[in-house]
């Protein structure tokens, strides 16, 4: 008996505190007239211009430029989102710069390697520098330069070659 006698209780304090936030919340209501409200509205001039624009994708450039107040706020948000940066290439899974097809460029240890292939599978997975670069068709110029120890050592292989499974394990394991 004293559970439900308890739970009564429970349940009628949770009712009265309920009620009491409704009657609270009614008479709280905005007591403005009609000239003051117009410059209310006013208080911002050149807010929330330029916004939510160039947008690709899903759920981007969304509730921007909204409540500002002052001069000028608010501008030029949410834009140019959802765009991957490519740098320069084009095609599926291409690493490094300037890749045209699929797979190339990937795995590399040096900026200057597995850039500027056509084709798929070209230029990765290099060591050193200026390897995998130009080539064109499938498989070429991968695998170069690895497993070299010192300087100076397994640049500029396997580049500038056309057909497939050309230019691959050049200039490696050098000590």
């Amino acid at each position: 008996m004293k559970t439900r006698a308890l739970t009564f209780a429970v349940l009628t304090c949770g009712e009265l505190f309920a009620s009491a936030i409704v009657v609270r919340s009614e008479s709280a209501q905005l007591q403005v007239s009609p000239p003051q409200s117009r410059a209310l509205l006013a208080l911002c001039t050149g807010c929330g211009n330029g916004n939510g624009n160039g947008n690709v994708g899903f759920l981007n450039g969304n509730s921007n430029g909204n409540l500002n107040s002052g001069g000028g706020n608010g501008n030029g948000n949410g834009n140019g989102n959802g765009v991957p940066s490519t740098n320069g290439n084009l095609g599926f899974m291409n690493g490094g710069t300037g890749n045209i097809g699929a797979f190339n460029g990937l795995g590399n240890s040096s900026s200057t390697s597995g850039n500027n292939n056509v084709g798929a599978g070209n230029g990765n997975l290099n060591g050193s520098t200026n390897n995998g670069n130009g080539n064109i068709g499938a498989f070429n110029g991968n695998l170069n330069g690895i497993g070299n120890v010192g300087t100076g050592n397994g640049t500029s292989n396997g580049n500038g070659n056309i057909g497939a499974f050309n230019g691959n394990l050049n200039g490696g394991f050098n000590h």
